[in-house]
């Protein structure tokens, strides 16, 4: 029996250990991560697929997640879609992860693009959006919805990339990352209340006026009041995810589990979530 995750409403994501771990892999180090975010007070977890790749990964999630009572959200997931000879690699990649997902109680795969060297072309976001359909079709045949997970690259130059995607698959989901946009110059109240209409998912960050991130959610001036009044008045009802990220060279002042207990408080006071 996996734990069930429609209570989960502000997860992890564990990029800010997988940076510490070669080929930032998490896998390694799960058992710490998952009672971190047990000891943070999260809802639940949202994987990186690179752990799903190991065998024997459905067993150890499966186990922590009981363990520690924490339910596994989804996960994230990317690849090179815009570029056609990579096609075949990312399609079998995710026909080993997807279900895998699902056998853990995952529901929501996180999907990034890729970053081209220039602008995408016109073919590339066909490239792009055909393979993105195909793993739409896989993921539903397994419960799992695939939302469009957003760096800089999608959003900058007036939404290109991202925009390019929406014109050729008008019914895709998004989980948008809003300090991502903020960094691509995308306001996030605009864009929450642009996209309601599709927005299931969510990630969480915070960052300074230098702009340089901070420790914790709560710690910088991203107005997150506003942002959780957008989300109510927009009727938003997914999960959603902190995701912390550290400058190069940073050095801690705490223990990772206390970051993500300082954003998780600062969340249910200032967002009401």
């Amino acid at each position: 029996m996996v734990m069930q995750n429609s209570a989960s409403r502000v997860g992890g994501h564990p990029w800010v250990y997988a940076a510490t771990q070669p080929g930032y892999d998490p896998y390694p180090v799960l058992d710490q991560i998952f009672a971190d975010m047990s000891f943070a007070s999260l809802d639940g977890i949202e994987l990186m697929s690179l752990s799903l790749r190991h065998d024997g990964a459905v067993e150890r999630i499966a186990e922590l997640s009981r363990r520690h009572k924490l339910p596994v959200i989804g996960a994230s997931f990317g690849g090179k879609m815009w570029d056609r000879s990579a096609h075949a690699e990312v399609l079998a990649d995710a026909q080993l992860c997807v279900p895998r997902l699902a056998e853990v109680g995952g529901k929501t795969l996180g999907t990034s693009v890729g970053a081209a060297p220039e602008l995408k072309t016109p073919a590339q976001l066909d490239a792009q959006a055909e393979l993105l359909a195909q793993l739409i079709a896989l993921c539903e045949a397994h419960g799992v919805t695939l939302n469009l997970h957003n760096h800089t690259y999608e959003v900058k130059d007036n939404l290109h990339d991202l925009r390019g995607t929406l014109e050729r698959l008008p019914d895709v989901k998004l989980g948008p990352d809003l300090n991502w946009l903020l960094r691509g110059g995308v306001d996030p109240v605009w864009f929450i209340r642009k996209y309601a209409d599709r927005i299931v998912f969510l990630h969480l960050r915070d960052q300074g006026a230098d702009g340089r991130w901070t420790e914790a959610i709560g710690e910088g001036a991203m107005d997150y009041a506003a942002i959780g009044d957008a989300l109510r008045e927009t009727g938003f009802a997914g999960p959603m995810a902190i995701e912390l990220a550290h400058e190069a060279g940073f050095q801690l002042t705490r223990p990772l589990r206390e970051s993500l207990r300082i954003s998780r408080e600062h969340i249910r006071a200032v967002m009401g979530f």
